[in-house]
């Protein structure tokens, strides 16, 4: 990930593990509203999908460490090195882009992701291409550094053009598909110039200065996402990660870590949007943290906001507590996952999921069965998350409102250890005529009480939908 999380102009909520990273700033009152109708239409149905899988994978899996910052030279908790290299850089990063050697991933099999995220209720995925390291998890023409090169261990697999076998996975499942791709790229030589020492995330020379070095780099990174919006099938979303590499004219000076962007990196957006386009029309073109129109939703990490946004937004957050592999994963329960769904699409967003494949291919047992409790609690409950708009007051306390047509959706969010409704509960929002809990078929008793009103929970309800995660009330 771009290791730098986006706070909103409000202050944001829902304490979620924080890794240390360097945190960010974004004004999201400068969101430009796309003009193009084939985007606007594919944006329509994006925000309908509500819930979306994100797979951080590549050959820093084999290590078992953070993806791609360990090479990056930066007195930072998260690009810390460790193991037998550590104490010297170009040692350590030699080994590092080594790696490819080792990395023989023979289980991967994506029809069994596709089929799990599916299950779990998912409706659309964003898959690393490549990250801030340059490894390419398909077959770029445009370097040797990736999955296909003889150099790489798996490239004799008949499926080691591991990107175009994802797509094409969740495509048969009928999923919205996106490309993560990092804008940096820390292994080829017109960023970080063989000849000056990087110092850190950004270009380690003056574009200005070395404006065909800089030309080579743009036409590089131009090349490599014109590849993947031609040869790999029908593509709805470019997820473009590392907002360091950016136009000084996007740089808002008011945000700590954009004042730190040294140089002008403008890689002609543009271009990349319309080339991109004219093969994909209606992509989606996510430039994070870069506000304009090249940013169709902005996509806070690891963060909700408090309040429902007007425009469209995702929060990307990991199952556990790692964006890439770590042998012993700390995973969110599925409880709240739910919880934190619910919230998200309350207040006019979605909610997109990391799951880190491993080194062999394949997912931690634990990520495929809370996928699975997620799709069991989505069976009964998901016409209150899928193609609805956010009701006002959106969130107020354990409340949560959607809406679909003449249909309101009012989610009671327990406290930890609530296991059972109450056998009184006074909801926010009184019914226009029934009133049922999604789950059960009887319709049930209330009275009107001020705005809302007061339902008597019948015992049999109650314990029939014991320690479900969010109880969804239906307002007709």
């Amino acid at each position: 990930m771009n290791r730098t999380y986006l706070t909103l102009v409000a202050a944001l909520t829902l304490a979620l593990p924080s890794f240390g990273q360097q945190h960010s700033e974004q004004n999201h009152s400068k969101y430009v509203w796309p003009k193009d109708a084939p985007v606007k239409e594919k944006l329509d149905q994006w925000q309908d999908k509500k819930f979306g899988l994100l797979m951080h994978w590549g050959t820093y899996s084999q290590w078992g460490i953070v993806e791609s910052w360990s090479l990056c030279p930066e007195d930072e908790g998260w690009c810390e090195r460790r193991g037998p290299y550590s104490a010297n850089y170009y040692d350590y990063k030699r080994a590092y882009e080594n790696i490819r050697t080792e990395f023989n991933p023979v289980k991967f099999n994506p029809e069994r992701w596709a089929e799990a995220a599916k299950k779990g209720g998912m409706k659309y995925m964003v898959f690393t291409t490549k990250h801030h390291d340059g490894f390419c998890m398909f077959d770029t023409k445009l370097t040797d550094y990736k999955i296909t090169d003889p150099k790489t261990a798996f490239a004799k697999n008949p499926r080691s053009n591991i990107t175009k076998e994802v797509l094409d996975a969740f495509r048969k499942q009928d999923f919205m598909v996106g490309t993560y791709f990092s804008k940096p790229d820390w292994h080829i030589d017109s960023y970080w110039k063989p000849y000056w020492p990087a110092k850190d995330r950004n270009v380690n020379y003056d574009p200005k200065k070395y404006p065909d070095e800089w030309k080579k780099f743009a036409d590089f990174t131009n090349g490599q996402i014109q590849e993947l919006m031609t040869d790999y099938g029908k593509v709805d979303i470019l997820w473009l990660d590392g907002g360091w590499v950016r136009p000084f004219n996007t740089i808002d000076s008011t945000i700590s870590w954009q004042r730190s962007i040294p140089y002008n990196q403008d890689i002609d957006m543009a271009r990349i949007a319309r080339e991109a386009r004219q093969k994909q029309p209606g992509l989606l073109v996510v430039d994070r943290t870069v506000t304009g129109e090249y940013e169709n939703y902005v996509t806070p990490e690891h963060q909700i906001p408090d309040h429902y946004m007007p425009i469209p937004w995702e929060t990307c957050m990991t199952m556990g507590d790692s964006w890439s592999y770590i042998p012993k994963e700390n995973f969110k329960s599925s409880r709240k996952l739910v919880q934190i769904l619910v919230d998200i699409v309350a207040k006019n967003g979605n909610l997109l999921l990391n799951v880190a494949p491993s080194p062999e291919g394949d997912w931690h047992d634990e990520a495929y069965s809370r996928l699975a409790e997620i799709g069991k609690w989505l069976d009964v409950n998901g016409e209150s998350i899928y193609g609805t708009k956010p009701l006002a007051p959106y969130r107020q306390d354990k409340w949560a409102f959607t809406k679909k047509g003449d249909v309101t959706y009012v989610s009671y969010l327990p406290a930890e250890g609530e296991n059972q409704l109450p056998a009184n509960v006074t909801v926010p929002i009184a019914p226009g005529k029934t009133l049922t809990l999604l789950g059960t078929k009887p319709s049930l008793k209330w009275k009107k009480a001020g705005n809302g009103a007061t339902v008597a929970i019948p015992e049999a309800v109650r314990k029939q939908l014991t320690n479900q995660p969010v109880w969804v009330f239906k307002l007709s």
